[in-house]
């Protein structure tokens, strides 16, 4: 455990707050919202070795001033997970420093990677990370400026990332109009983007016509047709610091848990080179589990260019650091490749290559073999390439221009998702206690297995305020590998204490792992009964409460939902007040199918609250449930309240052969068998059977007394 006196808590100040937030790509102080939902503002790369964190929906950014020797908590107020960014790292001889996630995910830094380098780490689960540096070196130092935090759990956070190569071109209106509806965080550009030289007035013509709106959020690389003017002068003048380093063009940026690395295929790529140097450097350096990258010329083509050999020493770099994709133009088609080495041999730890020189240039035609390791082609359909990214994977999405009807999809695991070392997390349920003066309560900690972790962790509480007693019982448990162990957390406030609201931390320690779990107890008689959510702010509500949903998509979400129709409206664009819904995967995507409810069961829970004493206790809600005329009694929308017992408020299933639109109707309850009780609400959404266009929203739920 750490000593009490060495162990500080850096809560987010305003200390150069501003330049804080220009480093992580955030928006200024004044237009912001806690937690922020608003779309993500990207930031250019910079030079020298600082690798921006692009902001993505559902994050909000601080400023954090640590360093020193000991060990430092950074935390974020209802944060479900944390990126730290570190300005410096100098770690000398065997010296280290690790970064832990109050849930568990650790990351351990050691050796001379991080020198000189502006960085920001992998999501740590969490409200709160343990900065915690063993220096024997003096000479060893470390500095964080701030973090981004997220307000959705990292198993629901995802982010979008859109582009394309040989770009301008007759269809580049086209292609520009579905990077407008997918509107990414980010757009990368694969080469040749402005025809048929890449000079400065073409880029101010065509190009910023139709794919100008983007700049803001543009990464490109540049192709062939860039080098027909002198040194891609047009290329860097148009995109300025956005193209690397003038000369060079090759740099690297981070969004989520994504490391994007571009390419320039067009200087030299031999082994030992600058550019593979610089490779080799960067993706050591490299903190987060997933790594893509991009350039214009393709290793591997069955179009009229063939392979582009020379790119091998930068595959070779980037298949020894576990890269995951590569995106490549120069064809003007689309191929999607297996997992590949750099050598061409199919490997499951090898690397995607998906060429798609797709942006709106006249097509070249395709060669009539078909190698084992080629899974998609076409050479008639104008496109981009949309990746829906996530902390441990991606899915992969071909999205044709309006009227065109091929699509390609693919997805996989990254190659370094997941922690690898043995871990335990804490959590605590009830997360929140109110307990008056004279009375007691308790709340079940549970200590849980991450990655095969096993073996007694000791327990013990603090926070607690003059007069109160806080025990945990036993205090010490045993965690099997891969199970869970609890314990109970007794709190007992004497008649006298004073009203007020505190903060209680169960510290668990296991050899050198601490981890934590809070507990807000409040004392007093607190919240009135009842509860009522227009969900227009964070609640608490809980996605897959039970962790046994099993839908691949729709998930359930609190936002702005975006309209879908299909063979009328299905996914309402409206709410019945305020701007925001409980609904099943709300943005649109790229049809009404993207993001609705797929094969399986969706759930989320609200948290506790008091159900009223005495009769005309009374729930009351709006909902939404469409469907496509595929759908079935197996597809339903149900609303449960849990308590000592569980009962369903609402049940609505599909109909065979019927098309039923979206429409918000008006749901009452009653809830007097759980008159004086704690309950919760659970919600569920499925797609079962036949897989159908499944669609639901929930919205101003009440609970409260109905007057006699």
């Amino acid at each position: 455990m750490i000593p009490h006196n060495k162990r500080r808590r850096i809560v987010s100040g305003t200390a150069g707050l501003a330049l804080v937030l220009a480093a992580l790509g955030a928006a200024p102080a004044h237009a912001r919202k806690e937690p922020a939902s608003a779309k993500p503002i990207p930031q250019a790369p910079a030079a020298g070795a600082v690798v921006p964190q692009l902001s993505e929906p559902g994050t909000y950014t601080r400023a954090a001033a640590v360093s020193g020797t000991a060990s430092r908590q950074v935390c974020g107020t209802g944060a479900k997970w944390l990126r730290l960014r570190f300005t410096e790292l100098d770690l000398r001889g065997a010296d280290s420093l690790t970064v832990t996630g109050s849930s568990g995910l650790s990351q351990r830094f050691s050796g001379q990677k991080w020198r000189d380098r502006v960085f920001t780490t992998r999501a740590l689960r969490g409200d709160c990370v343990t900065v915690q540096p063993k220096f024997a070196d003096p000479a060893s130092t470390y500095a964080i400026d701030g973090f981004q935090a997220g307000s959705r759990s990292l198993d629901q956070a995802e982010t979008v990332v859109a582009g394309a190569g040989d770009i301008c071109g007759s269809a580049c209106a086209d292609t520009a109009k579905v990077i407008t509806n997918i509107n990414p965080a980010a757009v990368f550009t694969a080469g040749d983007n402005a025809y048929d030289s890449g000079t400065l007035a073409e880029y101010n013509g065509a190009y910023k016509r139709t794919w100008g709106p983007f700049l803001g959020k543009t990464y490109p690389t540049p192709g062939n047709h860039e080098y027909r003017t002198s040194g891609a002068q047009g290329y860097f003048d148009f995109y300025g610091a956005r193209a690397g380093e003038r000369g060079k063009g090759w740099y690297s940026w981070d969004i989520g848990d994504w490391h994007f690395v571009a390419l320039n295929s067009n200087l030299s790529m031999s082994a030992g080179s600058a550019q593979e140097q610089w490779l080799r450097k960067d993706l050591t350096a490299n903190t987060k589990p997933c790594t893509a990258a991009y350039l214009h010329h393709p290793l591997y083509n069955v179009g009229n260019h063939g392979a582009a050999t020379a790119t091998r020493p930068l595959w070779k770099a980037l298949y020894d650091h576990k890269a995951d994709l590569m995106m490549a133009g120069h064809d003007h088609n689309y191929q999607r490749w297996t997992l590949q080495d750099h050598l061409g041999n199919a490997d499951p730890k090898g690397i995607r290559e998906i060429l798609v020189g797709t942006g709106g240039k006249s097509f070249y035609s395709l060669g009539s073999s078909s190698p084992a390791n080629l899974q998609a082609k076409n050479s008639n359909t104008h496109g981009v390439l949309k990746l829906t990214l996530s902390s441990t994977g991606y899915k992969a999405d071909f999205v044709p221009i309006e009227g065109r009807e091929f699509t390609d999809h693919s997805s996989a695991t990254c190659h370094r998702a997941g922690p690898t070392e043995a871990d335990f997390g804490m959590s605590a349920e009830p997360s929140g206690l109110t307990v008056a003066p004279g009375a007691s309560g308790t709340s079940t900690v549970k200590v849980s297995s991450v990655n095969g972790f096993s073996g007694d962790t000791r327990l013990s509480v603090s926070g607690q305020p003059s007069g109160v007693t806080a025990t945990v019982s036993p205090s010490s448990v045993n965690v099997p590998g891969g199970g869970s162990a609890d314990a109970t957390l007794n709190v007992s406030v004497p008649a006298g204490t004073p009203d007020g609201a505190h903060t209680l931390t169960v510290t668990g320690t296991s050899g050198t792992l601490t981890r934590t779990a809070k507990i807000g107890l409040t004392v007093g008689s607190g919240p009135p009964p009842g509860f009522t959510d227009d969900f227009e702010a964070d609640k608490g509500w809980t996605v897959n409460p039970g962790r046994t949903d099993t839908a691949t998509s729709g998930a359930w979400e609190r936002g702005d939902p975006e309209e879908t129709a299909e063979s009328g409206v299905k996914q309402l664009g409206t709410t019945p007040s305020g701007t925001n819904a409980l609904v099943t995967g709300r943005l649109a995507g790229s049809g009404p199918g993207t993001h609705d409810v797929d094969a399986g069961m969706t759930s989320v829970q609200s948290p506790s609250f008091a159900v009223p004493s005495g009769p005309g206790a009374t729930l009351k809600f709006s909902y939404n449930f469409a469907h496509r005329d595929n759908s079935g009694p197996d597809d339903h929308l149900r609303v449960k309240v849990v308590g000592s017992t569980t009962a369903t408020v609402l049940e609505v299933k599909g109909t065979s052969a019927t098309d039923l639109d979206g429409s918000w109707k008006a749901a009452t309850a009653d809830l007097s068998a759980f008159a004086g009780q704690n309950v919760r609400l659970l919600v569920e959404a499925a797609d079962n059977g036949t897989a159908s266009l499944v669609e639901a929203a929930i919205d101003d739920v009440s609970v409260q007394t109905t007057p006699s």
